[in-house]
């Protein structure tokens, strides 16, 4: 019995059903979910967005382009797992966390030469500019927090490092190559291009946690130790704390 268990795991996956066209279309459900968000508070007459909608345009998009790459692998694929890589090992965290601090080694002085080349102004994240000048409730800001933190690496990192990736490599890239699009296509998808060479630091050490592993787990700990400090940022701003 024990020996016919391990036959049947050792038997290869089938091939998925799907490829860069699953890339396309996660982008697009992002892309359009956040313009159907944003439209009702644009043109004359329109104040500031209240604070439930920016929450809102914040998580949404995000959440329904990762839970649609899920989809598309369960439909089409053998499920995230073995398709993307969204497994957690116990060393995860342990390599996470350093990949992770290694990323802000890098990322804290790079953001700082940046922000003297281009301006305080042009260096913070669309995501700070979006909140600029707000005061949330406590729950609110603490959402917010939350999001920026824990909530959108784990998405962001099913879209590029899990579902890009692995569209990738099904054409035939090897796994530098995965790396090399997914931290150029991971930067220039949160159009602030004027920050897209700091996003390429940013992403470096993230990518590289994925490669080195295999495994979401570890790039999605790298990611959110990287969001911390941005994410208490925010929290303090949005409390009043601190300001812009």
């Amino acid at each position: 019995m024990n020996r016919s268990k391990l036959l049947v795991e050792a038997e290869p996956a089938p091939p998925r059903r799907w490829g860069l066209g699953a890339y396309l279309l996660v982008e697009a459900v992002f892309l359009v979910t956040s313009a159907l968000l944003v439209l009702p508070f644009i043109g004359p007459g329109h104040g500031p967005p209240p604070a439930e909608a920016l929450l809102i345009s914040l998580t949404v998009p995000t959440m329904l382009s990762a839970g649609t790459a899920v989809l598309v692998t369960c439909v089409r694929g053998n499920g995230p797992r073995l398709d993307l890589g969204l497994r957690f090992a116990r060393d995860d965290l342990r390599q996470g966390f350093g990949y992770g601090c290694a990323g802000l080694l890098l990322s804290l002085p790079a953001a700082a030469l940046w922000s003297s080349v281009v301006g305080a102004d042009k260096s913070s994240s669309a995501v700070a500019q979006l909140f600029v000048g707000q005061r949330f409730s406590i729950p609110l800001a603490i959402g917010v927090f939350l999001a920026v933190w824990l909530v959108s690496p784990i998405c962001e990192e099913i879209v590029y490092r899990g579902l890009l990736w692995a569209a990738m490599e099904r054409i035939g890239a090897n796994q530098w190559w995965a790396f090399g699009l997914t931290t150029l296509l991971f930067a220039l998808a949160h159009f602030e291009f004027t920050r897209t060479p700091l996003l390429l630091v940013i992403s470096v050490p993230i990518g590289m946690a994925r490669l080195a592993t295999g495994r979401l787990g570890t790039s999605i700990v790298a990611h959110q130790v990287n969001n911390f400090l941005p994410a208490l940022s925010l929290l303090l701003m949005l409390l009043g704390v601190t300001k812009v």
